[in-house]
């Protein structure tokens, strides 16, 4: 058991306030972990629906030190509580549910009148959240989920506008810049006379980022550099013994007949779900492929379909048992940490590329939008990914997924990839919790030069 950490005497009490997406809360859920490992006492604040999925990925030994607190959203007829996450809303109600967070302000006050927790740690896509801390008195310090090259590579964009990155491997694509300025300026249109703008200048203050300097530390000093902020990267993610579910069990041991290395696994995450062409020419490629496979192919709540019908017409039949599609989840942890998997086909969503890396499993590419196409040149810079590139209509063709998945599984290529990664991996672990450990340090100091000016 941890010991306690204190301040003034009194046990460290943190809540921690993600954004209602899973690949904002799974980060949260990391620090939190790592926090409590320290001593820390966390108390975790989401709505219902996302604490329920997160629940069984607090092992017993946390009972004690982390705690699920429930966060109710205003009741509004178009965002029923099971829309109260990011996790297969439909696209046109994400201003709903950003619009009802922010309602819900009074419940989240009431929430820190009754902990009265020492600090609070918030995602900065809530930057409200820093004014209701302080009307309590109480500290705040923000959280960037994101990586640091996309961060910073936005930042010098807003700061250096006319000047050249410094650093030339991140970069968007003509279409990617196309679609980034549509989003941003429907993001201007939505923001509301009270947001404030987390990046504005004048903001410099301590900020923790999901990430870590074994694979960032050039665009972390930059985005410290540029903002003029002190950026602590929280480390790798906490991978957690990995546990039986019986649900599982006929996949792993699926897997465990291929061969070593032979195996990719295909996934677009929780949030992101592919267009029936999109679908169609992964399907072939894969076909054309003949590597094994086990590919989660979701769809949005209430938009669910039946996989036959989506898939090309007897693929099923056809790749017998080389593959395996859900349209469920899947163990993502079990199936890239297990010797048959070679490589990843991802849509480079952070968490996703975090957790690849620290496998030491390479990265076949495939960004849709958002971060994802920066984090995607982040990891082919590392050495440990290769990107399947969409044309200048932003379509991907069965051929060149084909000869990448070749590549990757079967040749050259996909063993220098593994080497990388395997070799970035062994680093992690090599120095695993010194990140956390300053990033202790820093936040016992913060609360200790709040208490005095309090």
């Amino acid at each position: 058991m941890a010991t306690q950490v204190t301040v003034c005497g009194s046990t460290l009490r943190v809540l921690m306030f993600p954004f209602l997406a899973h690949g904002h809360i799974t980060p949260f859920l990391n620090v939190a972990k790592k926090l409590a490992d320290r001593g820390f006492l966390i108390y975790l604040c989401s709505t219902p629906v996302n604490l329920k999925s997160i629940i069984n990925k607090i092992p017993e030994k946390y009972s004690e030190s982390i705690h699920l607190v429930e966060l109710h959203l205003p009741e509004l007829p178009e965002l029923p509580p099971h829309y109260h996450t990011t996790n297969g809303l439909p696209l046109h109600l994400n201003h709903i549910l950003h619009k009802a967070l922010k309602m819900s302000k009074p419940n989240f006050t009431k929430i820190l009148q009754n902990l009265k927790p020492d600090l609070v740690i918030y995602d900065i896509l809530q930057q409200w959240t820093e004014d209701v801390a302080n009307e309590q008195n109480i500290p705040a310090v923000k959280f960037l989920t994101f990586g640091a090259a996309v961060i910073s590579y936005f930042s010098h964009l807003i700061r250096k506008s006319g000047v050249e990155f410094p650093f030339p491997a991140i970069y968007l694509r003509k279409i990617e810049q196309v679609k980034m300025s549509e989003m941003m300026a429907k993001s201007a249109k939505d923001k509301q006379p009270d947001d404030v703008d987390p990046f504005a200048d004048g903001k410099a203050q301590t900020m923790l980022i999901n990430t870590t300097r074994t694979i960032e530390a050039k665009y972390i000093d930059i985005l410290s550099e540029l903002n003029s902020w002190k950026v602590f990267p929280v480390g790798p993610p906490v991978q957690d013994p990995i546990t039986s579910d019986v649900d599982e069990v006929e996949l792993i041991d699926w897997l465990g007949t291929k061969d070593e290395n032979s195996t990719v696994f295909i996934s677009f995450g929780s949030e992101y779900f592919l267009s029936k062409e999109d679908m169609e020419e992964i399907a072939f490629g894969l076909e054309l492929s003949n590597v094994n496979f086990i590919w989660v192919a979701r769809f949005p709540k209430g938009e669910e379909k039946n996989l036959e019908d989506t898939l090309p017409k007897g693929f099923l039949e056809r790749i017998g048992d080389r593959g395996r599609v859900l349209d469920k989840f899947a163990p993502q942890s079990r199936i890239l940490n297990h010797p048959s998997t070679g490589g990843f086909i991802s849509h480079c969503g952070w968490n996703s590329v975090m957790e690849s890396i620290d496998f030491g499993v390479p990265i076949i590419a495939m960004p849709i939008h958002l971060d994802q196409p920066m984090n995607a040149r982040l990891v082919v810079e590392l050495g440990v990914a290769v990107e399947i590139v969409r044309d200048d209509d932003g379509k991907i063709h069965r051929g060149e997924i084909a000869r990448t998945l070749k590549d990757v599984i079967t040749e050259k290529m996909g063993e220098n990839l593994r080497a990388k990664a395997r070799d970035i991996s062994k680093n992690l672990k090599f120095v695993k919790g010194e990140e956390i450990d300053v990033v202790t340090e820093e936040l016992i100091r913060f609360c200790k030069n709040s208490t005095k000016l309090n």
